[in-house]
Formats: structure tokens, C-alpha cells, sequence
């Protein structure tokens, strides 16, 4: 007797959860081409999944960050210092980027200016302040508001302390660790059907015709993204590594940048990343810390979000600004952006800081955010893509090149 055939759910369960995004993806597409009210429906499968994944996020980065820490081992090497920098190069390399593409081709925005006086409020040192609150925020507090730096904070902090605990006690933690790695495992195996419920959803309700008054602006923020992930990350990837930086390029965007396309949220995909990078092979007590850190100061897609449109807004105000002023203005609102990271839209809520530095009100500046909650069903989408799959791209790169550093001297 024969044997019978696979049904068709088996089929897909043997495809690699990419594939199976990918057909979630466009059977999401499908739907909302067919069938739009129907789609509206399928806006709660996203929600859960989105949901779940960053309600497992919080926990999962203090456990294993502090579990990670517990246990290490004296003389064991980790690679964290060469991570930051990558982390800062590339979030420098894409502000020059977005600088070079603002003076070649200018945006220009509709805004309402009278009757509005240009004068230059501060604001970075309030930034700053909110920045070393949430460091030493309330541990509860964290985990609840998911505050990935005050996470990050006590994870350290207790890790350093169990180091000196009994045998036994470290042992507890691991396994707690292994636990909640498992939970994130079957929440990531939901992600076909969580990305076909968001992209339904989203096509349905929002489609793409607000975004044909912004084309410009949007060609201009898209262009610069892709261009630091194809062309500005694999040079950086390739100076570190020797050698062809496409096929670890290409798997972290597939890999890593689809889930953070739909999801938006740099802390929503961390167990993604997490999972990446255990499977690329690399060291658990590095990429246990660097992907957390990473979605909180890898900011190379905030550094254009930020810079780009606020240019668009100094363009249009008749404002006169050289290369060098407005490199600082990207690096120094991207790096306070690690405050806002994490959320939806959080590179947003830094341009009225940017546009504070070029003496442009706070009135002018709140409707340059708005104009980036218009586009933001690509520009946000596009920038958590690029920012969370440089996370794994750096960690890799940084990983890699210290190990065949090190093979070299031995």
C-alpha cells in the first residue's frame, strides 16, 4: 500500500520559516487586493503576534543578559567593544549618507509658517537627563514599560552579582534562560501568520495613496536606506571580514529585516535576532548583550529618518546650513534617538530636538512629524528593517572577524 501523500499543512510546516513568511506575505496581499473589508479583519492576528513578541521581549533580555553574565567564565573572551564600534560607524556613515542625498536632491514641504517667530530652544540636555532616568529606573517598571536600557542596566547589575553565587543558583538561571528561549522559539514559528495578518490589514486601511504627495521625500529616505544596506554596511562588513559581505548581508536583511518590516518595533524583533544569531553560530554571552544594545543606539535608520527630514524642513524654511553642521546635527539626534528607540515611529519624536539645533519652533517642527506619520507605513517600516538587521549584521561581522584574527596570531 501506498503511502498517502503530505496534506498541504505538512507541506508548508517542512518549508523554512522565511519561505513561509514570504507566503504570508503575499497571500496578505492578495487578500487585501480581493477582499479589503475582509482584510481589516485579519488587523487582531497582527496585533497578537506583535503583541506577544514584545511581551516576551522585556523578560527574555533581562533573563539572558543576565544569565549570560552570571556565567561567564573568567579569561573568556567576548567581542562587545569591537560590536559599539561597528555600531557607531555605521550609524555615522548612514548620517553622511542622508547629509550627501538631502544637498543633492532637497525635499521641500508643505508647512504652515506665518505668524511663527524662528527662535532656537534647547533641548538636547533634556533629552539627555530623560536618557540616565531610564538607566536607573525601577527594575519592575522596566520590564513592564519595556525601558531595554534600564532592562539592560539591572541585567548587568545582577549578572555581575550572582557571578559570586553558589554553583547551584547559576545553574537555576541558565535553565530559566533555556525556558524562556524556548517561548520565543513558538512565538517566532507564529510569525507567517502574524506578518500576513499585518500586511492585510495595513493595505487595506492605509493603501498607498497618501504617500503619492510625499514621493519625493519618500524616494529620497527609502533611497538613502537602501543604500547603506547594500552598498555602506557590506563595505563596512568587508572591511572588517576579508571577504565577501553579501551572503551575511543578504541573510540578516532576509532573515531579520522581513520580520522588523512589519513589526516596526527594533525591541519587538530582538527575539528574531536572538534567534539569528544563535543559529549563525556566534557567541551567546556576546550576542546575548550586543542585540538588546543594539536595538536601543544602532540607529543608522534613525540617524536618515532624522536627518532627512529635518533638512527637508531647513530646504523649505530658506535655511542655510553647510555639510559639517548638519553631520553633527544627525549623529548628535541619532544618538540621543536611543532614548525614543524601540517603538513605532520612535525617531519621530527627535526632530523637533533636530529642528531645535537649526533654530526652527517647536509649531514648524510637530508638523514635520506629522508629514512622518503619513509616510511612516514605508519610512518606519524601511528604517526598523534597517536598523534591526544591522544589529545581527554587526554582531556577526565583529564575532567573526575577532575569531579569524585570533586563528591568525595562534
Amino acid at each position: 500500500m501506498t503511502a498517502s501523500s503530505p496534506s498541504l499543512l505538512q507541506r508548508l510546516k517542512r518549508l523554512s520559516l522565511v519561505t513561509q513568511i514570504i507566503i504570508g506575505l503575499l497571500a496578505g496581499i492578495a487578500l487585501a487586493l480581493v477582499a479589503p473589508e475582509v482584510a481589516k479583519s485579519t488587523a487582531f492576528i497582527g496585533k497578537v503576534f506583535v503583541s506577544a513578541l514584545k511581551a516576551v521581549a522585556p523578560i527574555l533580555v533581562f533573563v539572558l543578559v543576565m544569565a549570560s553574565i552570571a556565567n561567564h567564565k573568567h579569561g573568556q573572551e567576548t567581542h562587545i567593544r569591537p560590536i559599539l564600534f561597528l555600531y557607531l560607524l555605521g550609524t555615522f556613515a548612514a548620517a553622511v549618507v542622508a547629509v550627501v542625498a538631502s544637498m543633492m536632491f532637497p525635499s521641500s514641504l508643505v508647512l504652515a509658517t506665518h505668524d511663527v517667530a524662528v527662535t532656537a530652544p534647547g533641548g538636547i540636555s533634556e533629552v539627555l537627563q530623560s536618557l540616565l532616568l531610564s538607566v536607573v529606573d525601577n527594575p519592575v517598571s522596566a520590564l513592564m514599560n519595556a525601558n531595554f536600557i534600564g532592562i539592560l542596566a539591572w541585567a548587568i547589575g545582577m549578572g555581575v552579582a550572582i557571578r559570586h553565587a553558589g554553583d547551584t543558583t547559576r545553574e537555576v538561571l541558565g535553565d530559566l534562560s533555556n525556558g524562556v528561549t524556548l517561548i520565543v522559539r513558538l512565538v517566532i514559528r507564529f510569525a507567517p501568520l502574524g506578518i500576513f495578518g499585518l500586511v492585510a490589514s495595513t493595505l487595506a486601511t492605509s493603501g498607498f495613496g497618501a504617500l503619492i504627495g510625499y514621493a519625493h521625500l519618500l524616494a529620497v529616505l527609502l533611497g538613502c536606506m537602501l543604500f547603506v544596506a547594500l552598498v555602506m554596511n557590506p563595505v563596512i562588513v568587508f572591511w572588517k571580514l576579508r571577504r565577501n559581505p553579501y551572503p551575511l548581508v543578504i541573510m540578516c536583511l532576509r532573515e531579520s529585516g522581513i520580520t522588523a518590516f512589519f513589526t516596526r518595533s527594533s525591541a519587538a524583533n530582538i527575539p528574531v535576532n536572538l534567534e539569528l544569531s544563535k543559529r549563525l553560530g556566534l557567541h551567546e554571552d556576546t550576542y546575548s548583550v550586543s542585540i538588546p544594545l543594539g536595538a536601543t543606539i544602532n540607529m543608522a535608520g534613525a540617524a536618515i529618518t532624522i536627518t532627512v527630514l529635518t533638512l527637508a524642513a531647513v530646504h523649505t524654511l530658506g535655511i542655510a546650513v553647510d555639510i559639517p553642521t548638519a553631520i553633527l546635527l544627525s549623529v548628535v539626534a541619532a544618538i540621543c534617538a536611543c532614548g525614543a528607540s524601540g517603538v513605532a515611529g520612535g525617531s519621530l519624536l527627535l526632530i523637533p530636538l533636530a529642528c531645535s539645533l537649526f533654530g526652527i519652533p517647536s509649531e514648524i517642527a510637530m508638523q514635520v512629524v506629522a508629514v512622518g506619520f503619513i509616510i511612516g507605513v514605508l519610512q518606519d517600516s524601511a528604517e526598523t528593517a534597517l536598523n534591526s538587521s544591522t544589529d545581527v549584521l554587526f554582531t556577526a561581522a565583529a564575532c567573526l572577524g575577532e575569531e579569524e584574527k585570533a586563528q591568525r596570531l595562534a
